[in-house]
Protein backbone atom coordinates (compact mmCIF):
# COMPACT_ATOMS: atom_id res chain seq x y z
CA UNK A 1 0.00 0.00 0.00
CA UNK A 2 2.84 2.36 0.80
CA UNK A 3 4.32 1.73 -2.63
CA UNK A 4 1.05 2.70 -4.32
CA UNK A 5 0.82 5.90 -2.24
CA UNK A 6 4.41 6.80 -3.07
CA UNK A 7 3.80 6.06 -6.75
CA UNK A 8 0.67 8.23 -6.77
CA UNK A 9 2.52 11.01 -4.98
CA UNK A 10 5.42 10.81 -7.46
CA UNK A 11 3.00 10.91 -10.43
CA UNK A 12 1.21 13.90 -8.93
CA UNK A 13 4.51 15.68 -8.41
CA UNK A 14 5.61 14.93 -11.99
CA UNK A 15 2.27 16.16 -13.34
CA UNK A 16 2.57 19.41 -11.38
CA UNK A 17 6.13 19.87 -12.66
CA UNK A 18 5.04 19.37 -16.29
CA UNK A 19 2.10 21.75 -15.86
CA UNK A 20 4.31 24.39 -14.22
CA UNK A 21 6.91 24.01 -16.96
CA UNK A 22 4.26 24.33 -19.65
CA UNK A 23 2.74 27.36 -17.95
CA UNK A 24 6.19 28.95 -17.62
CA UNK A 25 7.07 28.29 -21.28
CA UNK A 26 3.69 29.66 -22.36
CA UNK A 27 4.33 32.77 -20.26
CA UNK A 28 7.82 33.07 -21.75
CA UNK A 29 6.37 32.75 -25.25
CA UNK A 30 4.01 35.66 -24.54
CA UNK A 31 6.94 37.74 -23.28
CA UNK A 32 9.01 36.78 -26.33
CA UNK A 33 6.14 37.61 -28.70
CA UNK A 34 5.67 41.01 -27.03
CA UNK A 35 9.42 41.64 -27.23
CA UNK A 36 9.53 40.70 -30.91
CA UNK A 37 6.63 43.06 -31.65
CA UNK A 38 8.23 45.92 -29.71
CA UNK A 39 11.57 45.46 -31.48
CA UNK A 40 9.89 45.31 -34.89
CA UNK A 41 8.09 48.55 -33.98
CA UNK A 42 11.44 50.24 -33.23
CA UNK A 43 12.73 49.16 -36.66
CA UNK A 44 9.53 50.36 -38.37
CA UNK A 45 9.88 53.74 -36.65
CA UNK A 46 13.52 53.95 -37.72
CA UNK A 47 12.64 53.10 -41.31
CA UNK A 48 9.87 55.72 -41.39
CA UNK A 49 12.13 58.39 -39.86
CA UNK A 50 14.89 57.61 -42.38
CA UNK A 51 12.46 57.88 -45.27
CA UNK A 52 11.38 61.32 -43.99
CA UNK A 53 15.05 62.38 -43.93
CA UNK A 54 14.91 62.59 -40.12
CA UNK A 55 18.21 61.35 -38.69
CA UNK A 56 17.33 62.60 -35.19
CA UNK A 57 14.26 60.39 -34.92
CA UNK A 58 16.07 57.52 -36.65
CA UNK A 59 18.65 57.70 -33.83
CA UNK A 60 15.93 57.24 -31.17
CA UNK A 61 16.20 53.51 -31.87
CA UNK A 62 19.76 53.54 -30.52
CA UNK A 63 20.90 53.53 -26.90
CA UNK A 64 21.98 57.06 -26.05
CA UNK A 65 25.24 56.06 -24.38
CA UNK A 66 28.98 56.33 -24.92
CA UNK A 67 28.91 52.50 -24.82
CA UNK A 68 26.84 52.19 -28.01
CA UNK A 69 28.86 50.50 -30.79
CA UNK A 70 28.45 50.44 -34.57
CA UNK A 71 30.59 48.18 -36.77
CA UNK A 72 30.69 48.66 -40.52
CA UNK A 73 33.02 48.68 -43.49
CA UNK A 74 34.90 51.70 -42.13
CA UNK A 75 35.53 50.08 -38.75
CA UNK A 76 33.99 50.45 -35.31
CA UNK A 77 32.34 53.66 -34.14
CA UNK A 78 31.77 54.00 -30.40
CA UNK A 79 29.27 56.23 -28.64
CA UNK A 80 25.88 57.65 -29.49
CA UNK A 81 27.22 61.05 -30.56
CA UNK A 82 29.87 59.49 -32.81
CA UNK A 83 27.29 57.21 -34.46
CA UNK A 84 24.95 60.16 -35.03
CA UNK A 85 27.83 62.20 -36.49
CA UNK A 86 28.69 59.28 -38.79
CA UNK A 87 25.12 59.11 -40.10
CA UNK A 88 24.99 62.89 -40.63
CA UNK A 89 28.32 62.86 -42.50
CA UNK A 90 27.51 59.88 -44.73
CA UNK A 91 23.89 60.92 -45.35
CA UNK A 92 23.84 64.75 -45.29
CA UNK A 93 20.46 65.20 -47.02
CA UNK A 94 17.35 63.36 -48.20
CA UNK A 95 18.90 62.75 -51.63
CA UNK A 96 21.82 60.89 -50.04
CA UNK A 97 19.48 59.09 -47.64
CA UNK A 98 17.16 57.80 -50.35
CA UNK A 99 14.44 55.29 -49.50
CA UNK A 100 15.23 52.59 -46.91
CA UNK A 101 13.59 49.18 -46.69
CA UNK A 102 14.25 46.53 -44.06
CA UNK A 103 13.41 42.91 -44.89
CA UNK A 104 13.96 39.32 -43.76
CA UNK A 105 13.91 40.47 -40.14
CA UNK A 106 14.50 37.73 -37.57
CA UNK A 107 14.18 38.60 -33.88
CA UNK A 108 15.84 36.14 -31.50
CA UNK A 109 15.18 36.85 -27.79
CA UNK A 110 18.07 36.24 -25.40
CA UNK A 111 15.95 36.23 -22.26
CA UNK A 112 13.48 38.89 -21.19
CA UNK A 113 15.71 41.95 -21.64
CA UNK A 114 17.92 41.26 -24.64
CA UNK A 115 17.62 40.08 -28.24
CA UNK A 116 19.61 39.90 -31.41
CA UNK A 117 18.14 40.74 -34.78
CA UNK A 118 19.21 39.66 -38.23
CA UNK A 119 17.94 41.34 -41.36
CA UNK A 120 18.57 42.89 -44.74
CA UNK A 121 18.57 46.56 -45.68
CA UNK A 122 18.10 48.12 -49.09
CA UNK A 123 18.57 51.77 -49.98
CA UNK A 124 17.19 53.16 -53.22
CA UNK A 125 18.53 56.54 -54.34
CA UNK A 126 18.26 58.51 -57.59
CA UNK A 127 21.84 57.70 -58.52
CA UNK A 128 22.23 54.14 -57.20
CA UNK A 129 21.06 51.32 -54.98
CA UNK A 130 22.84 49.87 -51.97
CA UNK A 131 22.02 46.89 -49.82
CA UNK A 132 23.36 44.48 -47.30
CA UNK A 133 22.77 42.71 -44.04
CA UNK A 134 22.72 43.73 -40.41
CA UNK A 135 22.99 42.17 -36.98
CA UNK A 136 21.64 44.23 -34.11
CA UNK A 137 21.82 43.62 -30.38
CA UNK A 138 18.84 45.09 -28.54
CA UNK A 139 18.45 45.64 -24.83
CA UNK A 140 15.28 46.57 -22.95
CA UNK A 141 15.57 49.76 -20.89
CA UNK A 142 13.00 51.68 -18.83
CA UNK A 143 12.16 53.73 -21.95
CA UNK A 144 11.87 50.70 -24.24
CA UNK A 145 13.99 48.54 -26.53
CA UNK A 146 17.18 50.13 -27.86
CA UNK A 147 19.98 49.02 -30.16
CA UNK A 148 23.19 48.68 -28.13
CA UNK A 149 25.27 47.25 -30.98
CA UNK A 150 24.83 47.48 -34.77
CA UNK A 151 26.92 45.57 -37.29
CA UNK A 152 25.89 46.58 -40.79
CA UNK A 153 27.56 45.18 -43.89
CA UNK A 154 27.35 46.32 -47.49
CA UNK A 155 26.84 43.64 -50.13
CA UNK A 156 29.76 43.39 -52.52
CA UNK A 157 27.14 43.18 -55.26
CA UNK A 158 23.76 44.79 -54.55
CA UNK A 159 20.61 42.73 -55.13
Amino acid sequence: MKLRALSTLAMSGATLFVLASHQNSAGMTRIEDASRAAIRAVLAEQQAAWNRGDVENFMKGYWNSPDLSFAGSSGVTRGYEAVRTRYRKNYPDTKAMGHLEFSEIEVHPLGEDAAFVLGRWHLTRESDELGGVFTLVFERFADGWKIVHDHTSLNAKTP
